[in-house]
Formats: C-alpha cells, sequence, structure tokens
C-alpha cells in the first residue's frame, strides 16, 4: 500500500463521510443542522458547505496521488483501479445525492454515469488487447466543468446566487453536454477495438 493508494482509499473514505453528511436523518434525531441566511433571500445549510469543503480536499488527492504515482515510478494496476473506483464513487455519489435532493435536474447524473460507463468498458476493450486509450480534451473539459459545477450547487451557487445567476446549473449542463460529445469521439477513435475479430 504506497503513498498514492493511500490517498485513493482517503478518497474513498472522505466520499463515505460526505454521504453520511448530505444523508444522514438529522432532524429525525431531533438534531438542529445550523443555517446560514444570505441576503435575507438565501438559507444555507450548512452541511452542504461542509461536503463541499471535503470535496474539494477529495478532488485535489486525486491530482496529488497521481502525480506522485508518475514522479515515484509508483504506478501498478491495482493503483489503477482504485483511483478509478475512487473517482467514480466520489463524483457519482454526489451527483446521484443532489439530485434525489432537487438541487439539480436527475438527467445530469444520468447521462454523465451512463456516458462514463460505456467509455470505461471501451477502455477496459482496448485494455485487454493492449491498447491505452488516451485522455480527450472533450472529456478533460467536461471533467473540469462537473467538478466545478459540483463544487459550486454545495455552495449554494455562492456567489453568483446574489445576481441571480446560475453559473453552477449552466456548468453542470455543459458537462452533461460534453459527456454526450466526448462519449461519441471515444467510440468512434476506438471502435476498431470493439469490433475488430476475436471478440
Amino acid at each position: 500500500m504506497n503513498l498514492p493508494n493511500k490517498l485513493s482509499m482517503l478518497r474513498i473514505f472522505m466520499t463515505v463521510l460526505i454521504i453520511a453528511i448530505l444523508l444522514f436523518p438529522f432532524s429525525a434525531m431531533g438534531i438542529t443542522v445550523p443555517q446560514i441566511f444570505v441576503n435575507e433571500s438565501i438559507i444555507i445549510d450548512i452541511r452542504y458547505p461542509i461536503a463541499g469543503v471535503l470535496f474539494i480536499i477529495a478532488a485535489l488527492t486525486d491530482f496529488v496521488d497521481g502525480y506522485i504515482a508518475r514522479r515515484d515510478n509508483l504506478v501498478t494496476d491495482f493503483g489503477k483501479m482504485l483511483d478509478a473506483i475512487a473517482d467514480k464513487v466520489l463524483v457519482n455519489s454526489v451527483l446521484i445525492i443532489l439530485s434525489a435532493q432537487g438541487f439539480i435536474h436527475p438527467i445530469i447524473p444520468v447521462v454523465i454515469i451512463f456516458r462514463d460507463t460505456i467509455v470505461n468498458s471501451i477502455k477496459m476493450v482496448a485494455g485487454n488487447k493492449g491498447q491505452v486509450v488516451a485522455a480527450i480534451k472533450s472529456g478533460k473539459y467536461k471533467t473540469a466543468c462537473m467538478m466545478t459545477g459540483i463544487v459550486l450547487t454545495l455552495f449554494y451557487n455562492m456567489p453568483f446566487e446574489l445576481w441571480n445567476v446560475h453559473v453552477a446549473d449552466f456548468l453542470l449542463i455543459v458537462a452533461a453536454a460534453l459527456s454526450i460529445i466526448s462519449g461519441v469521439q471515444y467510440y468512434r477513435l476506438n471502435k476498431k477495438f470493439i469490433f475488430e475479430s476475436g471478440m
């Protein structure tokens, strides 16, 4: 269990903590959750900014563990698998919770998770044939929009909400659109591995 793998495990632990914070039935247990009143019109449930801070830290560990693994030549198949699991568990869990609690439209997590499932399957097929599926720009833009949109949503779209500018919603819609675009591009670039003889 090297340092990059420990960071991936930390990301999974933080994901469980985020899920617990957002889903624990505080009111049913008689616990009053503090609220912040902004501009006398915006009520912020303190659980979401706390989850937002944890989400940012967890997301940063993704960049750090990859950097350390490449720098110190610690890249392993187990590490790659653990890193991918930690990433998907973090992002997909938060997207599903935000959708279930009415913060975002359900189509957003459906599209993003559907696309990721297809792309990961393509990568798996290509990997079994000794091919590496490189990241593409549209996929990177999708990830950037998605992560930023999630963070802003957890922070109630502040400070943009003060001016009634829905930046968080816009970024997540763009992320969903880029999910479709990048998914199609991944398929076109790698369909030869899917349909070549021997499958």
